[in-house]
């Protein structure tokens, strides 16, 4: 079996969460992030620069729960991809790109925190199970349709 990888994204939560809701009336979990960058030097030493900021979304459960668990500060790896669209403001088209992370948590290098590893119902874990199914056939139109509006 082929070993699935992703696109992943690290960094800092960079403004107050945002909560929207899409079209179809499904969660939106919008952030800029930050991500440090850094230069090595002939010494061997790093000098900080500049952190780039950018775009984050996640959608439906993964939006809920981040809604809940992250706040500016925090420090997260998400796994996901990059989405382009355009759209226009007075007249011009503007050319944007986000991280859209299908999966996101707390960045454990750089955050303390404790596990909860009560085991949910049946149910729920089969429920879950059906719901990411769904989520990953969602996310599979999505890129689709965004990618027929790119004209990719």
């Amino acid at each position: 079996m082929t070993l699935h990888t992703q696109q992943s994204l690290s960094g800092f939560i960079a403004s107050d969460p945002q909560q929207s809701v899409t079209e179809n009336g499904e969660t939106r979990f919008y952030v800029r992030v930050g991500q440090p960058h850094f230069r090595r030097e002939d010494s061997g030493s790093f000098t900080v620069l500049e952190p780039s900021f950018h775009d984050l979304v996640a959608y439906r459960a993964t939006a809920d729960r981040a809604l809940t668990r992250f706040a500016k500060g925090d420090s997260f790896v998400a796994e996901g991809y990059v989405r382009n669209f355009q759209f226009e403001r007075d007249g011009e088209v503007i050319n944007r790109e986000e991280f859209v992370a299908k999966k996101i948590g707390h960045d454990l290098a750089r955050t303390n925190y404790d596990v909860d590893r009560t085991r949910r119902s049946v149910a729920g874990t089969e429920r879950d199970a059906l719901a990411a199914q769904k989520a990953v056939l969602l996310e599979a139109e999505h890129a689709r349709a965004g990618s027929a509006v790119l004209g990719m």
